[in-house]
C-alpha cells in the first residue's frame, strides 16, 4: 500500500465522520462514527489526529460551537473547512461555495477583507433588529436589546469587512425587517446565504413555512429529505444568521414546546403571537 493510498483512505474516513457531525450539528459517539466510516475506533482517532491535529470529539465540539469557521480565519487550509462543511471533495466545495457561503472560501477565511457591508437598524416590539447587506443581498439579521452588541457580533464574523451605516439607502430593508418583527408579511428580500449545503436546504425550507403557521423539527427533516436528521435540522436552525427573513422561529418541538431560539424564547413567543394575530385578522376580513 503506497503512502498516497494510505492518505486517501484516512481522508475518506475523516470526511465520512466529519460529514456526519456537520449534519448532526456537533459531536457523535466515537463507536457510531467508526461504524459509519467502516473502520475501528483506533483507526478513526488516528486519522483525525494525523490529518487535523485533533480527535473526532474535539472536532465535533468545534462544529457545535462554530469554531471550524474560526480555524479558517486562523489560517488552516481550506480543505479543513471542507471537512467541517461536510462536502465530499475540494471540487464539490468550490462548485457550491458561491451559493452556500456567498463569497469564495478564501475571502471568508480572511474575514471578508475589504468587502463593503452596509447596515441599518430598526427598533421594534421584540427589540432592535439589525440588518447587514452585502452586494449580493442580506447576509445577517440580528435581534437584541441594543445596537452595539449586535454590531460587535457582526464585526467578529466579518473582521476584514468595511461596515457602513446607511439608514436612508437601506430604508426598504429596514421597513421589511420592521414588518416581519411585527408579524406582518414583507416583500421578498435578496439573500446572501452563508452556510453549508445541508444548512442551505433547511433554511430554504424555512422560508416556505407560511406566515402564522409552524412546523416541527421532525416535519422539517422530512421536508428536506432527511427524516432521521432531526438533530441536524435543529442545529441548522440554531445557526441561521438571517433572523425573521429565514423564519426559524416558526419551528417548534413535536410536543408543542417552543424549542430553542438564538434571540430568546420571549422573542420567539412574541413573534409567533404577532403572526397568529395578523393572520387571524386577515381571516376575519376575508370572512366579512
Amino acid at each position: 500500500m503506497t503512502s498516497t493510498t494510505t492518505e486517501d483512505l484516512r481522508t475518506a474516513v475523516v470526511l465520512d465522520a466529519a460529514r456526519a457531525m456537520a449534519e448532526a450539528g456537533g459531536p457523535l459517539p466515537t463507536p457510531e462514527l467508526a461504524r459509519l466510516a467502516g473502520v475501528s475506533e483506533r483507526t478513526l482517532r488516528r486519522a483525525f489526529t494525523d490529518l487535523l491535529g485533533v480527535g473526532p470529539r474535539a472536532f465535533g465540539q468545534a462544529v457545535r460551537t462554530g469554531a471550524v469557521r474560526g480555524l479558517l480565519r486562523d489560517g488552516a487550509p481550506v480543505t479543513d473547512a471542507l471537512l467541517g462543511a461536510g462536502f465530499g471533495s475540494v471540487r464539490a466545495f468550490y462548485e457550491t461555495a458561491g451559493e452556500t457561503m456567498g463569497m469564495p472560501p478564501s475571502r471568508y477565511a480572511a474575514g471578508a477583507p475589504g468587502e463593503q457591508l452596509g447596515w441599518t437598524a430598526v427598533r421594534t416590539e421584540v427589540g432592535v433588529v439589525l440588518g447587514v447587506v452585502s452586494p449580493r443581498g442580506l447576509c445577517a439579521v440580528r435581534i437584541g436589546p441594543e445596537v452595539g452588541p449586535l454590531l460587535d457580533d457582526v464585526r467578529a464574523e466579518f473582521p476584514g469587512a468595511l461596515l457602513d451605516r446607511d439608514d436612508e439607502g437601506l430604508s426598504a430593508i429596514g421597513a421589511a425587517l420592521g414588518a416581519l418583527a411585527a408579524g406582518h408579511p414583507a416583500p421578498a428580500l435578496p439573500l446572501d446565504v452563508r452556510g453549508t449545503a445541508f444548512q442551505a436546504r433547511v433554511w430554504d425550507a424555512l422560508t416556505r413555512i407560511p406566515l402564522g403557521e409552524t412546523r416541527t423539527y421532525a416535519e422539517l427533516a422530512v421536508e428536506v429529505g432527511r427524516p432521521t436528521a432531526v438533530r441536524a435540522v435543529a442545529g441548522a436552525c440554531a445557526r441561521n444568521r438571517l433572523a425573521l427573513v429565514v423564519p426559524c422561529h416558526r419551528v417548534v418541538r413535536s410536543d408543542g414546546g417552543l424549542g430553542g431560539y438564538r434571540w430568546g424564547l420571549t422573542v420567539k413567543r412574541d413573534l409567533l403571537a404577532a403572526e397568529h394575530a395578523w393572520t387571524a385578522e386577515d381571516d376575519v376580513e376575508v370572512a366579512g
